[in-house]
């Protein structure tokens, strides 16, 4: 049988503009102690946006992390206590300039469980208006239009590596092809 560790103590190691990290100590359900390295991190937000002609856009941006270009769903930042939903509209608009009639929640996802508390919203976005974007200050980002079956086929071959954009994009495939998700 399976129990909750027991946190002894925390300790902050290191305290950034985007995530936390601690140190905490716990004991486990044969009495041991162990370690655990937990980032904390408020969250965010991921938007399908698709348009009537069965487009879907998507940005382009450089990922630091991985050194390359990646082609991802608009997404952001949870600012702490803010709506994922209100997240979700703003962050379209800021990096597609659309903004849409309707929005659907798709559910979330947490993308790594072992050690990160980020949970990530996604929703569906129709019904497109564009404007003009208003990317964040030091954020450059090029939007595409993709056939949405031509994404789904990227997300299933391995061209979408990103975790929020391929569950968004199987998740609305499997919700447009009549399936109950």
């Amino acid at each position: 049988m399976i129990s909750e560790e027991k946190q002894v103590s925390r300790e902050m190691k290191f305290d950034g503009k985007v995530v936390k990290l601690y140190l905490d100590q716990v004991v486990l359900d044969n009495g041991m102690e162990a370690f655990r390295e937990v980032i904390e991190h408020p969250g965010g937000v991921c938007v399908l946006p698709l348009d009537e002609n069965g487009d879907i856009y998507m940005v382009k941006q450089f990922r630091y992390p991985f050194m390359k270009v990646l082609c991802e769903l608009p997404a952001g930042k949870l600012e702490y206590g803010e709506s994922h939903r209100e997240c979700g509209i703003r962050e379209l608009k800021e990096e597609t300039g659309a903004v849409a009639d309707s929005v659907e929640y798709l559910g979330c996802i947490y993308p790594t469980v072992a050690y990160d508390t980020e949970i990530i919203h996604m929703y569906l976005a129709r019904g497109l208006h564009f404007g003009e974007q208003q990317p964040d200050e030091g954020e450059f980002l090029d939007v595409v239009k993709i056939p949405f079956e031509k994404a789904v086929e990227m997300a299933l071959s391995g061209e979408l590596p990103d975790a929020k954009t391929q569950a968004a994009i199987l998740k609305t495939k499997i919700l447009l092809d009549g399936k109950k998700i």
